[in-house]
């Protein structure tokens, strides 16, 4: 192949790849919050929660909270770095593909910890309350 020709790939793939990081980025942002927004209306004010469910409530989006801007910051870190090996290589090197892995541990972590944290606010609930709150989770899953 010529050099233009390597150009050209070259230059759709960085393509593709900044497409990838930027969508994978937006949706990390939006659609957990959307989903953790959602449950947290519902839990917060259509289930009725006891004065005792209400204070372990508030104990357990605490400890999330603070998980969540843990998890957070290494999704800005690890695209902090992305751009940078983007920015110096110029190409799919391995500093990119490196800093493209990191980003997706961090937000498979901060995945994990949201799950957790949906099944850790169900234990709290009654068996009426959870059967609503199960129904919601679904909904907010499947819903594109």
């Amino acid at each position: 192949m010529k050099l233009e020709h390597w150009i050209i790939v070259a230059f759709l793939a960085l393509c593709a790849a900044m497409t990838g990081v930027f969508v994978a980025e937006n949706w990390a942002r939006t659609h957990p919050l959307e989903t953790a927004s959602g449950l947290h209306e519902l839990v917060h004010h259509d289930l009725d929660l006891s004065a005792d469910q209400e204070v372990e409530l508030e104990q357990i989006e605490h400890r999330f909270a603070a998980k969540k801007a843990e998890l957070e910051q290494k999704l800005r870190a690890a695209n902090f770095t992305l751009a940078g090996a983007m920015e110096a290589d110029k190409s799919y090197s391995p500093a990119v593909q490196a800093a493209i892995d990191d980003f997706h541990t961090a937000m498979g972590e901060l995945q994990k910890v949201t799950i957790e944290h949906v099944f850790e606010m169900r234990e709290i609930l009654t068996e009426e309350q959870a059967i609503v709150f199960d129904t919601e989770v679904v909904r907010a899953l499947t819903e594109l």
